[in-house]
This record gives structure tokens, sequence and C-alpha cells, in this order.
């Protein structure tokens, strides 16, 4: 398996796979057009963050997004993992952990202070996995207000 940044040429698989992700998840129907200028504005300024894609045989089998979150308690910026998304006849295989190690490898060279991903509530696979990463819960419940 490799894992490489995402390149313009992805943004199409990034955008649909979102979409998929966000309907699997929690059937939300998300607007493409909308999408597509989403994933688009991270490769157009990566101070918003990138997107890793994991290829298996020469094919596109997942990605995810990382963002940053600036921490004046520690001095440094938290990666928070976003958007991933495995395709289903890739499951369980192994490509979320290989994102993961390659995000963690990049984040202690930049010298992030942490890792964080959320997680629905319900998909207890999903946090299986993360505590086998070494991931603990943390203590915050987290709220938002649409605008």
């Amino acid at each position: 398996m490799t894992i490489r940044p995402a390149e313009r040429s992805d943004i199409s698989a990034v955008a649909d796979w979102n979409a998929a992700m966000a309907w699997e998840t929690e059937q939300k129907r998300l607007d493409p057009q909308v999408l597509l200028r989403g994933v688009t504005a991270v490769l157009d300024e990566p101070r918003r963050g990138f997107y890793l894609v994991a290829e298996r045989d020469g094919k596109a089998v997942g990605c995810l997004l990382v963002t940053y979150e600036w921490s004046d308690w520690r001095n440094g910026d938290f990666w928070w993992i976003q958007s991933v998304y495995v395709a289903p006849e890739a499951r369980r295989g192994g490509v979320f952990r290989g994102m993961y190690s390659d995000v963690a490898q990049r984040a202690k060279q930049a010298g992030a202070v942490g890792l964080r991903l959320y997680v629905e509530t319900e998909n207890e696979r999903a946090q299986q996995t993360y505590r086998e990463l070494g991931m603990e819960q943390c203590h915050y419940f987290m709220y938002e207000q649409m605008l």
C-alpha cells in the first residue's frame, strides 16, 4: 500500500468519497458542487490542511483530511483527522491503519503536539480501531451551531 498526498486529479474521487461517507454515517446528502469546491479549497490553500490518498496495486482505496487546531495551552498544533473514507472492498484490510501511521509520522516531523479525531457515538468498530492505535477518548463533548 502507498500513502501519498492528494493531487488535483484526486478532487473528484475525494468529493465522491466524502459524499459516500456522509451518507453511510449520517444519511446526509451533501451538495456535490459545494463539496467539490470544499475539497478544491483545501488543495488551493495548504493552510487549511491536506488530504492523503491510500493506493493498493495502483488503485486509490481510501483518503482522509488533516486540518489544524492551534493550542495555546500547549503552544502547538493538534492535527485533526477528518473525512476518513475507505472503499468498501478495501475495508478491514489495514488501509486506515496505514494512513493513520503516515499522519502520525508527518505530525511528529512537523512538531505537532497531538492527533485528534471525532467519531460517531454508535460507530463502535471505528472506536475500537482508534483505541488499538493508542488513541484515548477525551473528556469533551462536541457542540456546534451552523451559520
